[in-house]
């Protein structure tokens, strides 16, 4: 009887109900809940009091006021803002040959490949197979070849199709997890490459500001042992007395042992940036840096707080998560339903191999079955909570990840604007030092002042130029933190921004 006649003959309500049904079971439906995108955060600021700019340090590398220019757009390249060609070289460098970046990226490609592998799901299933066998039968049954021969050969080749209907979205919420998970590690091999070019800038920075402390620290020695060498002519010729050339001897002594902790950290951080840039701290180049050759940028890019959400690839990379184990919800519930197989085979069998295909060695079936879970000790009930309480665990994730990116964006600004601060007042702090050592040296050669004054002076001045170049380095470092924070930028950069708003 035709279906069509079948249906017709019903009433129009029952028609209706029929025919949905039908097309329900031919589209099939996903079971589970349909991800949403979680809303931004209804915040307008980073800040409890918000900073337009900093203050500006005069005749000073690094002392140049900085602008926050809220809802500009961060660049792909954001590290040319230095305008140092050498640290875009680095950057390009470790681009190219990080090993963790390169494992972030092969990570990817295993996640694609299972996305793809996934997807074949949709699609039958089709196996070729041929069976060649001698057998020789018991001849107290009867033979199995018409011939009634008790041993013969048997060749046997056969198609066998097989297909899962996807009433129930079983397959669908699979891919849907996997595709979230794919864009899980791609969010995580995003970040991995926005960590690597900041830390090559903090790694150049703090190489810079090192060697900064370290001829700072070599000028100090060569000045102290100069006086050293004045006092012991001074105090062979009876000008000086032995407590003045001991006290400078201690305070050389004291300097000295400030060079070798400087020198380690220099090496140590010269091997770090060979490692970052893919090389053996033995093959890494003797490169220098001075902070003065990198420009400070007066512009920074402050994104508006509801689209910093849409940015950052660590909460990208949360949301992803939260996708796969909304999808995991729905794969749970699937498995509680009934599963339906389709399945075919058809073939040819007989004695030799010149009589295949043949007429009479024919062979085909068609089927379908129906599995339904009855009683499974409460497993599949239990996994279903599971993967309902693992969705919860997510979202929180999630709002705990916005939270610190919010917190990470809210620390640079402030660190900004006090670094700036800060080297204005390690700036006046220098030069007031300089000026006393100046005078107390002038004063001391003249007779008008004692050595301890002077030793006091050297002390101060040293710690000062010090504190000069570390507030000097905390503007550059926490410039690069700043645009980190705020997502890198690599939604600017070809090729890491591919299906950016796929998800």
């Amino acid at each position: 009887m035709p279906v069509s006649w079948f249906v017709h003959s019903l009433l129009p309500g029952r028609r209706r109900a029929v025919a949905m049904v039908a097309l329900s079971l031919l589209a099939g439906c996903a079971v589970g809940p349909d991800f949403k995108r979680p809303a931004a955060p209804e915040v307008s600021e980073y800040n409890a009091h918000p900073v337009t700019s900093t203050v500006a340090t005069e005749h000073v590398a690094g002392g140049e006021a900085q602008r926050f220019a809220t809802g500009s757009d961060i660049p792909g390249d954001w590290w040319t803002l230095f305008h140092s060609k050498p640290l875009n070289a680095l950057i390009e460098q470790s681009l190219a040959n990080n090993h963790d970046l390169k494992a972030a990226q092969a990570a990817l490609a295993v996640a694609r490949e299972n996305v793809l592998a996934q997807r074949g799901s949709y699609y039958p299933s089709v196996a070729a197979s041929f069976s060649a066998s001698r057998q020789r039968q018991a001849g107290t049954i009867s033979a199995t070849p018409n011939s009634g021969a008790f041993q013969y050969n048997l060749f046997t080749p056969q198609v066998s199709v097989s297909y899962v209907p996807d009433i129930f979205g079983l397959n669908r919420r699979t891919v849907e997890s996997v595709q979230a998970q794919e864009q899980a590690v791609r969010f995580q091999m995003i970040a991995t490459q926005i960590t690597l070019s900041t830390n090559v800038v903090a790694a150049v920075v703090q190489l810079a500001a090192l060697q900064a402390q370290v001829d700072a620290t070599q000028e100090l020695v060569a000045i102290n042992a100069h006086m050293v060498q004045i006092l012991r002519d001074q105090s062979s010729k009876g000008y000086a007395s032995g407590l003045d050339l001991a006290a400078q001897e201690s305070q050389l002594a004291q300097t000295k042992a400030t060079l070798p902790p400087l020198l380690k950290q220099l090496a140590q951080q010269r091997d770090l940036l060979a490692m970052l840039v893919g090389e053996f701290p033995s093959q890494a180049t003797d490169a220098s840096f001075d902070l003065s050759k990198l420009q400070l940028p007066q512009e920074l890019p402050v994104s508006l707080p509801s689209t910093l959400v849409a940015q950052r690839p660590d909460v990208l990379q949360a949301e992803a998560n939260m996708h796969a184990a909304s999808a995991q919800i729905g794969i749970a519930i699937a498995n509680r339903l009934p599963n339906i197989v389709l399945s075919a085979n058809a073939g040819s069998t007989a004695l030799a191999m010149n009589q295949l295909f043949k007429s009479g060695t024919g062979f085909w079936g068609i089927g379908a079955d129906i599995t339904a879970p009855i009683f499974q000790g409460g497993t599949l009930l239990h996994q279903e909570r599971a993967a309902k309480a693992a969705y919860v665990e997510a979202a929180e994730q999630y709002r705990s990840t916005v939270m610190t990116a919010f917190q990470n964006v809210a620390d640079s600004l402030v660190a900004l604007d006090q670094d700036a601060a800060g080297l204005k007042a390690a700036a006046a702090a220098s030069d007031a030092a300089k000026r006393t050592l100046d005078l107390s040296e002038r004063q001391w050669r003249a007779g008008y002042a004692d050595y301890l004054s002077l030793l006091n002076a050297e002390q101060t001045y040293q710690q000062a130029r010090i504190n000069l170049v570390q507030a000097q380095a905390n503007r550059y470092a926490d410039t690069a933190a700043l645009f980190q924070a705020l997502g890198g930028g690599w939604w600017n950069r070809a090729d890491l921004a591919q299906d950016k708003n796929e998800k």
